[in-house]
């Protein structure tokens, strides 16, 4: 059902921008910076929609969302990796959110880095002589999600968000406990999520500028291809931290190397395994605990390493 949801979204949010696409292509500007702006537009409705979304969450009583929470909780490794195979722009930024305002665990937010979809699906579907990959990665980053979110959250000991409840006068007589945000004016439940939405949609849209030039400059799959060349063995270790730079460049770059069979199979698993995309700029943009971001990035690393140079070795 949610999949479904987030398919509907994705499909509507695409003939929404086609139009918009072509406008900022025939301004003949450069595909890295046309690249840049197009998608990070992409991601805005989605974002609105999930942030007004956790303000309504949070706008009804805490007891209601302990509940909702708890009957979840098993089960949201599993509809997270889910959910994250789409080839879909801005899910892992919405987990990052999620696990930033605590309605998720730890071991669900790395499941989702590790099951998200990119750019690799359809460019292997495009190639007809390379959509024998499509189900091994696919099936294999979703097995490494699920598997990693249970083990992480059963090591760890992780705790989603306890709300903060405060009663009031009224909140007592009527028998209901609810949080805070309550006793906001209701246009906040649409003001708050849209300044949110704009301030993430401003530093999106700056970092993925930087980062397109970058890898438009300096960072041709030529150049990528003779890194890895000269270090075969060592080729999960450098995808895994290629992977985490926060741009589909990097997805499609290690696609096509694979494709052209400059990279092993293992490789590219590493790097798409670590490769979480936008979401992990808004976690460090906007988690108050560095050291925790760190973490979630070392396990994710980790992880990613360890399955790719498996699969390089047998």
């Amino acid at each position: 059902m949610l999949i479904d949801f987030l398919n509907k979204i994705n499909t509507i949010n695409e003939n929404m921008f086609a139009g918009f696409d072509g406008i900022i292509e025939s301004f003949g500007m450069p595909d890295w910076l046309a690249d840049a702006i197009i998608d990070s537009f992409h991601i805005l409705p989605l974002l609105f929609i999930v942030f007004v979304f956790i303000e309504l969450i949070e706008y009804f009583c805490s007891d209601k969302i302990n509940s909702f929470m708890k009957k979840s909780e098993k089960a949201a490794p599993v509809i997270g990796s889910l959910a994250a195979i789409l080839p879909q722009c801005g899910f892992s930024v919405i987990a990052s959110t999620l696990y930033i305002r605590r309605f998720i665990t730890k071991g669900t937010l790395i499941a989702i880095y590790l099951a998200t979809s990119d750019e690799a699906i359809p460019i292997l579907l495009a190639e007809p002589t390379q959509t024998h990959y499509v189900l091994p990665i696919i099936g294999i980053k979703l097995v490494i999600g699920i598997i990693a979110g249970y083990l992480i959250d059963f090591i760890l000991k992780d705790k989603k968000y306890i709300p903060i409840i405060e009663e009031s006068d009224e909140a007592e007589e009527e028998g209901c406990c609810c949080h805070s945000v309550s006793n906001r004016r209701k246009r906040e439940l649409i003001t708050h999520p849209l300044k949110h939405t704009l301030n993430i949609f401003v530093f999106i849209l700056l970092i993925t500028i930087l980062l397109n030039f970058l890898i438009a400059v300096y960072a041709k799959y030529s150049a990528l291809h003779l890194i890895l060349g000269k270090v075969r063995f060592l080729e999960p270790v450098i995808t895994a931290f290629i992977g985490l730079i926060p741009n589909c460049a990097v997805s499609i770059a290690l696609t096509m190397l694979l494709i052209k069979g400059s990279i092993s199979f293992g490789a590219v698993i590493s790097g798409l395994l670590s490769n979480a995309g936008l979401g992990i700029l808004v976690l460090f943009r906007h988690s108050e605990n560095i050291k925790d971001s760190l973490k979630i990035i070392g396990i994710l690393l980790g992880i990613s390493i360890t399955v790719g140079m498996l699969i390089q070795l047998f």
